[in-house]
């Protein structure tokens, strides 16, 4: 039974990631390692700063990696995608502007 678990896993495994390989697949997975790298960024500035920090490169990767992501969902028709990162991109431009806007002020966003 557990063979034949592991079997249908690595069948399916193989259909999503091998068989149906192609460009937007190839753009999806960059869209969300860049997406992703959002994370380490902060966690990197953070430990730098011995505290818990949001660098500026923080909302360029969420932008980056939103918009990414958004163009892979309506090439893919994905509603649930589409939704989610359409506000999502809102959020994070949002965010960037009112950085730039209170650059002078004391922001609590690293430029770095």
């Amino acid at each position: 039974m557990i063979i034949q678990y592991g079997q249908a896993l690595s069948n399916y495994l193989y259909d999503v990631f091998v068989a149906k390989f192609d460009f937007w697949l190839a753009f999806g997975l960059v869209a969300q390692l860049f997406f992703t790298a959002r994370f380490l960024v902060q966690w990197i500035a953070s430990e730098r700063a011995g505290n818990s920090v949001v660098p500026m490169a923080f909302w360029f990767c969420s932008m980056g990696g939103g918009l990414m992501t958004l163009v892979y969902g309506v090439v893919k028709r994905e509603p649930v995608i589409i939704l989610g990162q359409s506000l999502a991109t809102i959020i994070y431009i949002r965010n960037i502007m009112l950085i730039w806007k209170n650059r002078g002020s004391a922001s609590k966003t690293l430029d770095r």
